[in-house]
């Protein structure tokens, strides 16, 4: 399977601890969309985490469940589903400014950062990487996976909050794609904390255009999903005449 990065070209070897290594890319593999080609491989994949002996059985346990279902249910239905889960809110988004900046400018200088530290490691971005931005989570891992166990660990230390988040907002879905930020998180030796997940806001929600004419005086028509008041106004009676003239014979009757 090809990488996200470059292949992993490095211009400098100082890899991290090879059980680290090869359980963090599997891990990124895992967490990357579930296409046709990734699903072939994904007894692969969960054989060289056991081989690894990186993780704890309960972990391992839930990355086999994991497995299981996406192997099992329709292709479809998988797809579909990984879309429905991390594409359509933030608290599940796995690009990690989503998470911090949102949508404000300051996302668009982490990007660049981030950039120069792949650069900076001897790495580059593939062109036909998917069209995924630098902070996409699984990409993020594979960096990670380049590093030697210090500088990994010190790195995911600065998203382990986001991961975190990440963890509690699969659980709270009863995703079992849960125990990929879980396993991360084991794997670098950080905490497994499920932190508490506000409401999400769908993002197609959130980049809606307004509805036009949205709502008009409280004298008008409202919007239809909004109640319309009734004005109830007197209007005088008409006259009625006391006596009705007699009606004048017909000629001819």
């Amino acid at each position: 399977m090809s990488s996200l990065l470059n292949h992993l070209k490095s211009l400098h070897s100082s890899p991290i601890a090879p059980t680290a290594a090869r359980s963090l890319r599997a891990l990124a593999r895992l967490l990357a969309y579930p296409n046709a080609e990734l699903r072939a491989h994904l007894g692969d994949l969960l054989d060289a985490l056991r081989a690894e002996q990186g993780l704890s059985d309960a972990r391992l346990a839930g990355l086999a469940r994991l497995v299981s279902q996406l192997s099992a249910s329709d292709a479809y239905e998988v797809e579909s589903d990984y879309v429905e889960l991390f594409d359509r809110g933030r608290a599940t988004s796995l690009h990690l400014f989503e998470h911090v900046h949102g949508d404000s400018r300051e996302r668009g200088q982490a990007m660049v950062d981030l950039v120069q530290t792949y650069e900076q490691a001897g790495l580059q971005l593939q062109p036909d990487n998917g069209g995924e931005l630098p902070d996409y989570l699984p990409l993020v891992m594979e960096f990670a996976s380049t590093l030697d166990a210090s500088a990994a660990q010190g790195f995911t230390g600065e998203f382990a909050h986001i991961l975190n988040a990440l963890y509690a907002a699969l659980l709270k879905r009863r995703s079992l794609y849960a125990h990929i930020p879980a396993a991360v998180l084991e794997l670098m030796g950080h905490a497994i904390e499920a932190t508490e997940v506000p409401e999400d806001e769908a993002l197609d929600d959130a980049w809606a255009e307004p509805a036009a004419f949205d709502g008009c005086s409280s004298r008008g028509q409202q919007r239809a999903d909004q109640p319309q008041p009734i004005h109830i106004v007197r209007t005088p009676r008409a006259s009625v005449p006391t006596s009705v003239p007699a009606s004048t014979p017909q000629r001819g009757a």
